[in-house]
């Protein structure tokens, strides 16, 4: 998987054939990058930022490194021996910038007229102004320390000298953000795109929670509604039943009352019509019984 990341740097010597310049004779003590043909490199110096080797999956050809066994060093100067840097004759600057990419790394590099050629490794990601920026600005100090012990140095010679130089510019250009203003600025839009894209979720999450919760709310309506009636018909039914048992009630007592008074009322009648029936028979009595005494 590719990245934004920076994976390391390396110091070469190009010691390619030269050819004839276009003034006619040999270059001298420089190498016009122009002239240099493909040839072998030196490895002078090396830093593994990344601290750690990345091999190109499934090991095949195609990888920048190469198979897996090979040191990514080595893998670097095949590539930067086997395309030299090229288009730069002014002294005390470097040019020549080339990028080759493989399907996970891309590796950029440029020369002096000398033949001093820095090269970094970075992820694909990586932009490559800003690895060229780097071995822009890494370049005038490295070459004031190094440039005269460059040109007879053995391999790995200048590595440990040139380790808390090539420290300090890595871990300065670690993150491309912070020295490349388009990048940052692209980092930012980045940001912005996604608080943008997460408040777009956001809403449209709100406006289904909406729409959801004004489902409910009507279906709660109806539900209101329907209880409503419900509660209607029932409180009439339970009127209706009310004025049922109170007639029934109503009826219970006065048949209760006439099953107990009828009775009690038809005795009072007998009762009385006998007291009369009584009282004429004494009066009949009382008159035969004057009528004999006289």
């Amino acid at each position: 998987m590719s990245d934004n990341k920076l994976r390391c740097a390396l110091i070469f010597r190009l010691e390619g054939t030269k050819t004839p310049s276009s003034h006619g004779g040999e270059a001298g003590d420089g190498i016009a990058l122009s002239n240099l043909s493909p040839g072998p490199v030196v490895l002078l110096a090396k830093y593994d930022h990344a601290s750690e080797y990345e091999s190109h999956a499934g090991g095949g050809g195609g990888g920048l490194y190469g198979d897996k066994e090979k040191n990514y060093a080595d893998a670097v100067g095949m590539v930067v021996g086997g395309d030299p840097p090229g288009g730069v004759s002014e002294e005390g600057a470097i040019g020549g910038f080339k990028v080759v990419q493989s399907d996970l790394h891309q590796v950029i590099y440029g020369a002096d007229s000398d033949g001093m050629c820095i090269a970094i490794v970075t992820g694909l990601k990586y932009p490559s102004r800003t690895a060229i920026q780097m071995l822009t600005e890494l370049y005038p100090p490295y070459s004031e320390k190094f440039s005269l012990q460059a040109k007879a140095a053995t391999t790995n010679a200048l590595s440990k000298k040139s380790k808390s130089l090539l420290s300090e510019y890595c871990k300065k250009y670690d993150d491309s953000t912070k020295v490349d203003k388009a990048s940052s600025l692209n980092a930012k839009v980045d940001v912005v795109k996604g608080q943008m894209q997460d408040n777009i979720a956001a809403m449209l999450k709100n406006t289904e929670q909406a729409e959801s919760l004004a489902e409910r709310s009507n279906q709660l309506n109806e539900q209101a509604n329907v209880f409503q009636k419900k509660s209607k018909d029932l409180r009439k039914q339970m009127r209706c039943k009310n004025i049922k048992m109170t007639i029934i009630l109503v009826s219970l007592v006065v048949g209760i009352l006439v099953i107990v008074l009828v009775p009690l009322i038809m005795r009072a009648k007998k009762a009385a019509s006998g007291g009369r029936m009584l009282r004429g028979a004494e009066d009949l009595f009382l008159e035969a019984e004057d009528l004999f005494l006289e």
